[in-house]
């Protein structure tokens, strides 16, 4: 495994989940270097397979091209998209351009939850949920059981899931559109997915740091959320859909867990938000 000196490397972006650079000397490629706890051997390696895996499956990705080091880190090379925008960076850029961006990611949504996945190679959603209430400490008690009855009850589906759908994870650029960030990437009901989107746009809008991550406001988040909501069900009126969509939003607090394991001051505030809109979602 090579070694990456960052001194040549000029940061271009950042997320959630790390930094991202560029090089003059080798334009096509794309340096991720992934935050602290994420950037291990274990999680940058699983990270390179599941993108080769979703290549396989014809959902357009960046293609994924060599695990390196970069000081005690891991890190992966990949490709350039060039003239690339998320599309959360086009709703801040173009706030006009708000809606069609809600638009396009349902459009494309709706595409990848379409799409057969590999289960015998991707983990089941529906699955890794079941394992985290069963044994994870995070959650207990009345509200434990309360989701364990409604995890039970949804179907196991065969279709793919990203695991963290928001703006901030497709990009386009030239007409296409890309899905990054691929390593919670997995089967089940799409509104795994959904949820997700829900509780960045309805519950995490408040907080800066989502606003910072998306580069989108609290009411220009619930807007992109009301447009997006309209695109899916295909009608003005979407509360059912936001009822359904607030009950997975309280799954995937808990599925967080599965993913990265919340610091102490995390798990504080995951637990007083789960209280807080379970009893709102799960009257």
């Amino acid at each position: 495994m090579r070694t990456i000196d960052l001194s040549s490397w000029k940061q271009v972006g950042e997320g959630g989940n790390g930094k991202t650079y560029v090089n003059p000397a080798d334009p096509d490629v794309i340096l991720k270097v992934s935050k602290p706890a994420l950037s291990t051997k274990e999680s940058v390696t699983k990270e390179y397979e599941v993108s080769k895996a979703v290549e396989t499956l014809g959902l357009s990705a960046p293609a994924m091209y060599e695990i390196v080091r970069v000081g005690n880190a891991y890190a992966t090379l990949s490709q350039v998209i060039k003239g690339k925008k998320s599309l959360s960076r086009i709703c801040h850029d173009s706030p006009e351009r708000l809606e069609e961006m809600a638009v396009l990611l349902s459009t494309e949504g709706k595409k990848m939850f379409s799409t057969p996945c590999d289960t015998a190679f991707f983990p089941s959603r529906k699955q890794q949920l079941l394992t985290v209430l069963c044994e994870s400490k995070f959650v207990n008690g009345e509200i434990r059981d309360k989701l364990l009855d409604y995890a039970v009850s949804i179907p196991e589906d065969g279709h793919c899931v990203h695991g963290d759908f928001q703006p901030g994870n497709i990009i386009t650029a030239g007409g296409n559109c890309y899905w990054i960030d691929l390593d919670r990437f997995g089967y089940g009901d799409p509104m795994f997915d959904i949820g997700h989107l829900f509780l960045v746009c309805n519950v995490y809008s408040k907080m800066k740091r989502t606003q910072d991550i998306f580069h989108m406001d609290e009411d220009q988040l619930r807007h992109f959320w009301d447009a997006f909501a309209k695109a899916y069900t295909g009608g003005e009126d979407h509360s059912a859909f936001d009822a359904t969509a607030g009950k997975f939003a309280c799954l995937d607090i808990v599925l967080r867990n599965c993913f990265t394991p919340p610091s102490f001051l995390e798990k504080i505030f995951l637990k007083v938000t789960l209280k807080k809109i379970v009893k709102q979602y799960f009257k």
